[in-house]
């Protein structure tokens, strides 16, 4: 397919996807009762209004707050952030929610605060007048919009740079190295990253730096941005989110570089506030001028709308305040940028009306595997050379139309440019943050055998957390998962009070005085809402769980990318006869599970559901061979939930939900984890189809032969790129 004609497919697949977001957007909101609605974030409510005033640029914006969460937890992903369109609404007699038309997008959100930008006084008189308000997330037309707009250029390009580019990274247009440049050393960095750093200051078009987890790859960009400025002048650099833009943005600023991020951060941060475009437009000496001329032209505007005094002589005026509030706007926003070395905006924000008529040298953009092609292509088209960072073996980009996915949607361009051009990608293989057995099963699974463990990682003392890898086998518990809300969530609520068990026999030997100064932290994690719901209820029921909160991270697969933490807990949910695992067949949401974990990692799941699926099975093996394997009693063994091997009573909350016995868990990490392995069972069902090819390699794995001895010794990974014994590896990241 030449590039053309793949432009115009994923183009076709987009329309297909923006249908069917629209559509279970329209039903959805049309359905969900406003609980629901509070329980999945789509909602704030109720709001109490503050102020409303004009910002720098000249938005007529409302403050609005909501109740403060009862767990402290953040929501997963922050589905409010900057720019995203918003609905206020109120509760009419009725109980309905009555919305109200203003368009209104979010300008800042700050914890349970929010700037909504709203279309004038008017509008907020009218919500001032209501009760019972609220506001609500919006369908998204304007990223599409960007995204259909993006592509049609490409498409369109005919002799110039932007066509050029389209034959490099979709084409078999070559992609070209400069001849002149010179090798930099940088003792500071790893081999592969300075390997990674050189051919990025080597690529006329194109270079791709593959970050695994735990390997340094925003070290990396920001040495390579770093090192580009000593040759260009100004910089682009984005991300798919607004998280990531602002991570990016910090480690960039902490190298001294000089920073302007376009739209508002998520995380309020003083380092990265002070380099917003709004704060550095605020901060000019000229702004106070604006300020008056906008306030003057405001006056007048009023005046005229009243009709009272001359309106020839009001709207002469009128017209040379607002050419003179042009002019001053635009000469502060062209010295705000010149005073930047690099320009930072989410993909969509490249498209920014400040940011008009803007091209830069070289584009860098992070999380590049989370990005659809189309949004890829709006911050492309002000470039002239394009560096992806990312992991495809990591989180995929959200498509919600399973047909769009199944037909390659999914597929982002940096994985096109990476099989198009293998000679450009450069892959870190040094890791910094997993004990070297959890490294070892996600690096031969995902990435060729090559990744490695720092010299401090193996150095590190590791006695307080015990063996590295657990899975605690649920399958004679008599947990069993449920249906929640429209039929895809899950919850496994018998599960989920015996993973807060397991935290807590988990945190409570280094007791809250210990975890608070050694900043030692722990993450409960499932692929499910509801799970993570049930699982941050408990956790706030629990005493001792309650007083270590800040050192306790609940949520989502999603919610967790790019963290990492002392003790991860993974709740699997998934237990039923048919072993179905449901979108659990995406592996790599369970390579991020697994990658977070510095020292201890526990896997809590059913496995004659889970292991009827080879890679969960491949897991589960090693596990075992590593001596990590728990099989607690069955259930008719088990004692009453509020019995002393829970290691709490009733009233911490671990048996508050249903009348489901928890199994025991040992009272404290090293008993449960140096436990000798029992055997195990194994699964019951056929196999089902894996997204990983099943050679020779997952053969041995799954049945516990020599490669899987191999991997799970104590000592270091299997030689060789091509996986054990010269054996292929297993499917990669699909």
């Amino acid at each position: 397919m030449d590039s053309i004609a793949h432009l115009q497919r994923h183009r076709e697949l987009l329309l297909e996807e923006y249908r069917h977001e629209l559509a279970e957007n329209e039903a959805e909101m049309g359905r969900m009762s406003l609980d629901l609605r509070l329980s999945k974030g789509l909602c704030w409510y109720p709001l109490e209004l503050g102020r409303s005033f004009y910002n720098s640029l000249n938005q007529y914006v409302l403050a609005v707050s909501r109740p403060a969460r009862e767990d402290g937890e953040e929501e997963d992903g922050s589905r409010f952030e900057y720019g995203v369109p918003v609905k206020f609404f109120f509760i009419d007699k009725d109980g309905k929610s009555v919305f109200l038309s203003y368009p209104c997008t979010v300008s800042l959100v700050d914890g349970d605060t929010m700037l909504v930008a709203v279309p004038g006084e008017s509008a907020v008189s009218r919500l001032r007048a209501e009760t019972g308000l609220g506001v609500q997330l919006s369908f998204d037309e304007t990223t599409y919009r960007l995204m259909f707009a993006a592509l049609d250029r490409v498409i369109a390009a005919k002799n110039d740079r932007l066509a050029g580019l389209r034959e490099i990274l979709l084409g078999a247009a070559p992609a070209v190295k400069r001849g002149s440049a010179v090798r930099g050393s940088f003792s500071w960095l790893n081999p592969s990253q300075e390997d990674a750093v050189n051919s990025i200051l080597c690529s006329r078009d194109v270079a791709i730096v593959h970050g695994p987890p735990g390997t340094g790859k925003t070290t990396t960009l920001t040495e390579a941005v770093f090192e580009t400025l000593f040759r260009e002048n100004q910089v682009m650099v984005c991300a798919q989110s607004n998280a990531a833009v602002d991570w990016v943005c910090l480690k960039l600023i902490e190298r001294g570089i000089p920073v302007l991020r376009v739209g508002n951060p998520v995380r309020i941060d003083d380092k990265v506030m002070d380099c917003t475009f709004e704060k550095r437009f605020e901060d000019h000496p000229d702004y106070p001028l604006l300020w008056n001329v906008r306030r003057a032209a405001r006056e007048c505007s009023a005046a005229l709308r009243s009709k009272n005094g001359n309106r020839r002589a009001l709207s002469a005026r009128l017209r040379e305040l607002r050419k003179k509030a042009d002019e001053l706007e635009h000469s502060i926003t062209d010295n705000v940028f010149d005073s930047a070395r690099v320009i930072a905006c989410t993909l969509a924000g490249a498209a920014s009306k400040v940011l008009f008529n803007r091209h830069y040298s070289t584009l860098f953009i992070d999380e590049a595997a989370q990005a659809l092609e189309a949004a890829s292509w709006i911050a492309i088209n002000k470039a002239d050379r394009v560096v992806f960072a990312g992991d495809h073996c990591q989180l995929p980009p959200t498509v919600k139309c399973l047909r769009a996915l199944d037909a390659g949607l999914g597929r982002t361009l940096m994985e096109v440019v990476a099989e198009n051009k293998p000679e450009c990608v450069s892959l870190l293989t040094m890791q910094y943050r997993m004990n070297e057995t959890i490294m070892r099963f996600s690096s031969y699974f995902f990435y060729d055998n090559r990744l490695k463990a720092a010299p401090q990682i193996s150095a590190r003392d590791t006695s307080s957390f015990g063996l590295p890898m657990l899975w605690i086998d649920t399958c004679d518990c008599g947990f069993s998962e449920q249906h929640v809300s429209d039929g895809t969530g899950r919850v496994n609520r018998g599960e989920a009070r015996f993973a807060v068990s397991v935290l807590k026999n988990y945190a409570q030997p280094f007791g809250a005085e210990r975890i608070r100064s050694e900043h030692i932290d722990f993450g409960l994690i499932s692929p499910y809402k509801a799970q993570v719901s049930c699982l941050r209820g408990l956790v706030s029921r629990n005493r001792f769980l309650k007083s270590i909160r800040s050192s306790v991270s609940i949520n989502t697969v999603d919610g967790f990318q790019g963290q990492e933490r002392d003790v991860i807990i993974i709740s699997l949910v998934r237990s039923n006869r048919n072993s179905n695992i449901g979108f659990l067949h995406e592996l790599r949401r369970m390579n991020v599970a697994m990658t977070r974990a510095r020292y201890k990692l526990v896997i809590i799941g059913d496995s004659r559901t889970m292991c009827a699926h080879p890679f969960y099975k491949a897991l589960y093996n090693y596990i075992e061979k590593s001596g990590g394997l728990l099989v607690p009693a069955p259930v008719s063994d088990c004692p009453s939930p509020a019995g002393p091997a829970q290691g709490g009573s009733a009233s911490d909350g671990l048996a508050s939900e249903s009348s489901t016995p928890d199994c025991p868990v040992l009272d404290s990490p090293a008993s449960v984890s140096d436990a000798p392995a029992p055997d195990g069972p194994v699964s019951d069902g056929s196999v089902q189809d894996c997204s990983a090819s099943a050679g020779p390699a997952m053969d041995s794995f799954v049945s516990g032969g020599p490669a899987l001895d191999s991997l799970a010794s104590a000592g270091t990974a299997p030689d060789g790129p091509d996986g054990p014994n010269g054996q292929s590896v297993p499917g990669k990241c699909t």
